[in-house]
């Protein structure tokens, strides 16, 4: 059984289980939008130098799979942490760039300083969840996505602004056999049904994370959403430390420090690197450390995931890794998603 449950049943898992809501009403909202299908026009045409993709934190993490998608339509994209392009790339921003900024906020340090910029201006769509944020108000265009107030930890806008970033991703390079739309609806319904078993999940990761000190989350491709957010949520909601990163970079070093109280999760990914990823399961197997495959073929119900897109998974992949947040802050004894030193919006850089 669960103990503490009375920490975990807090607002950071109230937000967790509005997310089927919150992906649902962004989709509606932002599915049939004229602002996102004019985005696209703009960003199919020559008027740009090129686009830069920017945000911080989780914010920036989202915006892989869309940038995967725009190299492979072979348009000239960048993707740049807000601060190391206000610092470090400054020239990458001219009044012949197109720059879509990501921020639940719309209103942290970074975001504000890039705004507030001199010199030439860019054509700006944001992506945020505050209607009257700076963000918003500075805009060329606002892709708003509908995740409603939310307490701590990012949970609802991650898997909200993903599901906006998957529709802009629609609107630019069209849809595959599946509209995108179809896709998030599919996505939508695995995370309701997945999170009505919240508790049985909690149960069993608390049994299989029980001793584990260390741990990683390793993924490839559009799973580098889950890599990089997954790593934060653990440090933010569970105050344990973890790591997020690509699958191939984990064989390079980190694999040595592999032991009995290291469990590392990892994301099966789209069909073709699938079978890397299972191999590094049996690998780390053999060094006495916990491993585990998050993917439709996945041995537990936890880590188990429906057939989605590379633009939809990442909503999928999220919220296994939000469980185990959970699970971890329950063994710790740690009410998850309490903030001690941080607040909501970063407003110092």
């Amino acid at each position: 059984m669960i103990q503490n449950s009375t920490h975990i049943e807090g607002e950071y898992l109230r937000d967790i289980l509005d997310q089927p809501r919150a992906i649902r009403d962004t989709t509606l909202a932002l599915a049939d939008s004229s602002q996102l299908a004019e985005f696209a026009r703009q960003i199919s045409s020559t008027s740009y130098d090129r686009i830069v993709l920017t945000g911080m934190g989780g914010s920036f993490h989202a915006l892989n799979p869309l940038y995967l998608r725009l190299v492979s339509l072979g348009l000239p994209v960048v993707m740049a942490e807000t601060s190391e392009l206000l610092y470090f790339m400054p020239k990458l921003v001219s009044r012949r760039t197109l720059m879509l900024v990501v921020s639940q906020s719309g209103r942290s340090a970074e975001i504000i300083r890039l705004l507030d910029r001199k010199g030439e201006r860019p054509v700006v769509l944001g992506v945020t969840n505050d209607a009257t944020s700076p963000l918003a108000a500075k805009s060329s265009t606002v892709a708003l996505i509908q995740a409603g107030p939310e307490a701590s930890v990012s949970c609802k806008t991650t898997t909200a602004t993903l599901a906006a970033l998957a529709l802009l991703g629609e609107c630019v390079g069209g849809s595959n056999e599946h509209s995108v739309k179809e896709q998030l609806e599919l996505a939508a319904q695995f995370v309701e049904d997945y999170l009505g078993q919240w508790r049985t999940h909690v149960d069993s990761l608390m049994q299989k994370l029980e001793g584990v000190r260390h741990l990683f989350i390793t993924g490839r491709g559009s799973s580098q959403v889950a890599t990089g957010i997954g790593g934060m949520m653990m440090k933010e909601a569970a105050h344990f430390h973890a790591e997020g990163m690509g699958s191939a970079a984990f064989r390079h070093g980190p694999f040595e420090m592999l032991d009995k109280d290291c469990c590392v999760v990892v994301l099966a990914g789209d069909a073709h690197v699938e079978p890397l990823h299972k191999k590094l399961v049996e690998d780390v197997r053999e060094t006495g450390a916990k491993a585990v495959l998050v993917g439709a073929t996945a041995e537990s119900a936890e880590f188990r995931l429906p057939d989605l897109n590379s633009e939809t998974r990442p909503i999928a992949e999220m919220i296994p890794l939000q469980m185990v947040s959970l699970a971890l802050a329950a063994i710790g004894g740690r009410e998850p998603g309490k903030f001690e030193r941080i607040g909501k919006v970063t407003t110092s850089e």
